[in-house]
């Protein structure tokens, strides 16, 4: 780790967005190292004083179930399982040239305090009150702002898009059980929505289906990318030369009135010149060409048990009493699920491991960026689509983001959650 944010460094980084787990700080600074970068900073609970919910150590279990993969147990000893994952793992099934593990950065005393104070008021309330950053901490995670380019032409902008597509199929597995059978017919996406609408978290569900999103057809997918527009929640976001300007900061309260739709509308035609028809051809041209969506379902449906299934192997892991099979009375059920029980170590291992990383494809989230390729350019390094509405081609970099290992332990809550 050779570089070292110190105390005075503090006022270069502004707030960018959070999650559950991590706050996202943005560059704004003059060093050209950094100009470009985010930099996400882990979060501790206010309740708890414990690290946010997301996989930072391994338990025993969890040392032995990922220990196979070269480099994974000597990342967590040197405190950078994030990028290690990021990299070794998902690299794999999502493809190198799509994801972006940054690199670890050391932070001296009082840089995460500074910058704390800093971003306090842009923070929405109702993160503030759960999480502040874990002051604490000797290093963060330096990644490339994907919501830019590394150099921008002269009077050209940035438009990026982020979407978290969520689960892109239904469940077929032989141990889900009969009262549970809805979920062979409708996206576990769509029933979080009526959970969510039922609880008062949300003011109306969202229009999107996952399904439209990965059905391979045009037509579908432009569908999927016009329910955004109008609940857009935390599923999808645009911004313009690295600044939102659409879409929620997260948390599945977020909605958008109608006249900040238009608003967004009017300001990205401003930009580019594009209409909505015209926006939604190019997000999805990008999406066809670069390959992500069918890399994505492919990584989601290494889950090939289903949380029913899988949670029986995760007792064959940590060996003790599995609690499921004591309270189900359904014979058949039982005979599938001792079935389960009775595999060799190493197979329910494969089993969980493949169930987890499917876990983070479900839950991460697509980055695609366009800038107007200059014309007369042969030469440049990133790929590009044609639009023939406008006669332009766009350079655009598609990239995942939000690909955390997900904590073993958490499976014991999924049979009744079915959220990871």
């Amino acid at each position: 780790m050779e570089v070292v944010l110190h105390e005075g460094d503090a006022k270069d980084w502004v707030y960018k967005g959070e999650g559950a787990a991590n706050l996202i700080l943005s560059y704004t600074g003059s060093s050209p190292s950094m100009l470009g970068k985010v930099l996400r900073v882990k979060k501790i609970l206010k309740d708890k004083g414990q690290p946010a919910p997301n996989c930072i150590v391994f338990s025993s279990h969890e040392e032995h179930l990922w220990g196979k993969i070269p480099g994974l147990l000597e990342s967590v000893k040197n405190d950078c399982l994030p990028q290690a994952y990021a990299t070794i793992v998902m690299s794999q099934h999502l493809g190198t040239n799509h994801v972006d593990g940054g690199v670890r950065v050391r932070v001296s005393k009082n840089f995460f305090e500074l910058a704390g104070k800093n971003v306090l008021d842009n923070r929405p309330a109702w993160r503030v009150n759960a999480s502040a950053i874990d002051a604490g901490a000797d290093s963060a995670l330096l990644i490339s702002d994907h919501t830019l380019f590394s150099s921008n032409p002269r009077g050209s902008s940035c438009i990026a898009v982020e979407i978290k597509a969520k689960c892109g199929f239904l469940p077929s597995s032989e141990y889900i059980s009969k009262e549970n059978s809805i979920k062979k017919q409708v996206t576990r996406y769509k029933m979080h929505q009526h959970l969510k609408f039922h609880l008062g978290e949300i003011s109306k569900t969202s229009e999107y289906d996952p399904l439209d999103l990965f059905s391979g057809s045009k037509e579908r997918i432009h569908m999927a990318i016009k329910s955004f527009f109008s609940t857009p929640q935390n599923n999808f976001r645009i911004f313009v030369d690295g600044s939102l300007v659409f879409g929620g900061m997260g948390g599945g309260a977020d909605s958008v009135h109608p006249n900040e739709t238009e608003k967004c509308l009017e300001d990205l035609s401003k930009v580019t010149g594009l209409q909505l028809s015209d926006f939604i051809e190019l997000l999805s041209e990008a999406i066809f060409k670069s390959g992500m969506l069918g890399k994505l379902l492919a990584t989601q449906k290494l889950d090939d048990h289903d949380i029913e299934g899988a949670i029986h192997l995760y007792y064959n892991i940590i060996s003790q009493p599995c609690l499921v099979c004591k309270s189900i009375t359904d014979t058949e059920l039982l005979r599938k699920y001792s079935t389960l029980h009775s595999l060799p170590l190493d197979k329910s291992e494969k089993i969980v491991r493949d169930f987890l990383i499917s876990a983070t494809a479900k839950d991460c989230s697509l980055m695609i960026s366009f800038r107007p390729r200059q014309s007369g350019t042969t030469d440049s390094e990133y790929d590009s689509v044609f639009l023939d509405s406008v006669n332009q081609s766009y350079d655009y970099k598609a990239y995942f983001i939000d690909l955390d290992v997900k904590p073993l332990d958490k499976m014991v809550l999924l049979p009744s959650r079915e959220n990871v």
